[in-house]
């Protein structure tokens, strides 16, 4: 493919395919995107529909996000694109194994975001909008699961489709014949990181419950930071007869501590307690049983002004066990070596390690109390951020050692949600219908979160893949006991729904 060249003011050489706009295209150089495009604007918005028999409700991007002038999108219009010279010279050029052009851009869009570590954006008026109707081949569906999916997910893909559609088994074979799983790609390296501008304000949070000691243990590895804190907000759940009011002073650190002990129930209020005495330009979420290093808060706020972005979420290490040091995170980023340095936009996002620029917080108005007693919150956080047309980055220089105690955090709360019958404690996502002796499954507030960013079709696909696997992940010797147990878990199922319908009739809530 011939691409003509364009170098921005700051220096950084643009490829590009048609007519951008040039003025357009010179801001976007600075920022943090590696592929433009105006797609959704020219009838590529949510083509290949049959993304969604692989990614079903966990990707982010499988939809096209509405009404935004700029957003996350993989749908790469090969006729109609910018690209950063070192990121196209990574990858040299389109895949040629596909019959038409749009899927090729397709595959490069995708692999871009979902492997490579790279953001490609959706950019309105920076190319001409146009009324073009997408349609890809079928045969180009079926190569481009073989090279990009397990070999499974092809074989989902038939086995739905083909009872409608016979004649796909041909392209099945033949994909399966000439292609095969690509694995590993080439990422597209990080930017250099540059110095800290001028004097932001950090702001760090933590929410923790029955966890003072692990609270303390971060409390010092922030005053040991590099780039220090201006305050530092603790919003503390332990019931009375558990809390040491000793081992909370202030006096013992170099920035303003806030020690608050909640009255309320819940991560997600506890989280808003706290961004409501936030000063800072950016807001660091932490966990309360996490380890960080020295540079942690610094390369946050380096990667956000490097990119010129608003939101990222950092690389989260699971530890071996609770006792284990930073020395033991060091050995463990050695291990990882360049399968760590990828940065791109995130596809999952973590309240134990991210940092969000005051302003869009505000703008967010805070955590979804309604994920309080269950799970989902910290992808719904994240999600949401990425609907308001902000890139979410993923940031591998902070990096935290997740230490996961068995005992103690809100998860304490929460676990009262599988004890049934007069013992248990009613949850805040039940309302007003409180959980008697049938159990929903999955998480209502999982459940919640699919009707809340996902389609309709979304939530069908998930139901149908969720008994697949009821089934299919289980040894085949227990299937007639697990037969027995369906229409129960069915109801758990409808149950689950009941509740996350409930739910979204609400709607978002923040206090």
């Amino acid at each position: 493919m011939s691409l003509q060249s364009y170098t921005a003011s700051n220096g950084d050489v643009i490829l590009y395919n048609g007519n951008p706009n040039l003025a357009i295209l010179d801001s976007l150089a600075a920022q943090e995107g590696d592929v433009w495009h105006s797609s959704l604007d020219q009838g590529f918005k949510n083509a290949m529909p049959e993304i969604i028999y692989q990614t079903v409700v966990y990707f982010w991007y499988a939809n096209d996000f509405d009404n935004l002038d700029r957003s996350v999108s993989w749908r790469v219009n090969p006729n109609q694109f910018a690209v950063r010279k070192k990121v196209w010279d990574t990858f040299s050029s389109f895949d040629s194994d596909y019959l038409d052009k749009n899927t090729a851009a397709f595959d490069f869009g995708f692999n871009l975001l979902r492997y490579q570590g790279g953001v490609p954006l959706f950019i309105k008026g920076l190319f001409p909008a146009s009324n073009s109707v997408i349609k890809l081949p079928v045969q180009d569906v079926y190569t481009f699961y073989r090279k990009n999916f397990k070999y499974s997910q092809s074989v989902y893909m038939l086995l739905r489709r083909v009872l409608f559609k016979p004649l796909e088994l041909r392209c099945f074979v033949k994909a399966k014949r000439e292609y095969h799983f690509r694995g590993d790609l080439p990422l597209v390296p990080p930017r250099p990181l540059n110095a800290i501008k001028g004097d932001p304000k950090v702001s760090y949070i933590i929410p923790t419950m029955m966890r003072q000691d692990f609270t303390v243990t971060l409390l010092n590895d922030l005053e040991n930071q590099t780039y220090k804190p201006k305050e530092v907000i603790v919003v503390d759940a332990t019931p009375i007869a558990y809390r040491d009011v000793s081992k909370y002073d202030s006096n013992n650190y170099s920035f303003k501590v806030t020690f608050k002990w909640q009255e309320t129930k819940g991560s997600c209020r506890a989280r808003n307690e706290a961004i409501k005495l936030c000063t800072g330009d950016y807001i660091v979420f932490g966990d309360d049983d996490i380890r960080i290093q020295p540079t942690f808060i610094e390369n946050h706020i380096r990667l956000l002004q490097t990119y010129n972005a608003e939101a990222c979420n950092g690389l989260d290490i699971r530890a071996d066990h609770q006792q284990q040091t930073l020395d033991d995170l060091e050995i463990k980023l050695k291990e990882m070596d360049t399968v760590r340095w990828k940065v791109g936009a995130a596809q999952s996002f973590s309240n134990a390690n991210s940092c969000v620029s005051k302003r869009v917080v505000d703008r967010l108005e805070g955590n979804d109390i309604n994920y309080d007693g269950g799970y989902g919150e910290d992808s719904d956080f994240g999600l949401s951020i990425t609907k308001m047309g902000i890139t979410v980055l993923h940031n591998p220089y902070s990096v935290n050692l997740h230490l996961k105690p068995s005992a103690g955090g809100y998860r304490f709360w929460g676990n009262q949600s599988k004890i049934l019958g007069k013992k248990r404690k009613s949850q805040p996502w039940e309302l007003d219908v409180p959980v008697k002796w049938l159990r929903p499954i999955p998480s209502p507030t999982i459940m919640y979160q699919f009707y809340k960013h996902n389609t309709k079709i979304q939530r069908k696909e998930y139901k149908i893949k969720y008994f697949i696997f009821y089934f299919s992940k289980a040894r085949i010797i227990s299937w007639p006991i697990l037969l027995l147990k369906l229409p129960i878990r069915l109801l758990q199922f409808k149950k689950s729904e009941f509740y996350a319908k409930r739910l979204s009739v609400i709607g978002k809530r923040t206090s």
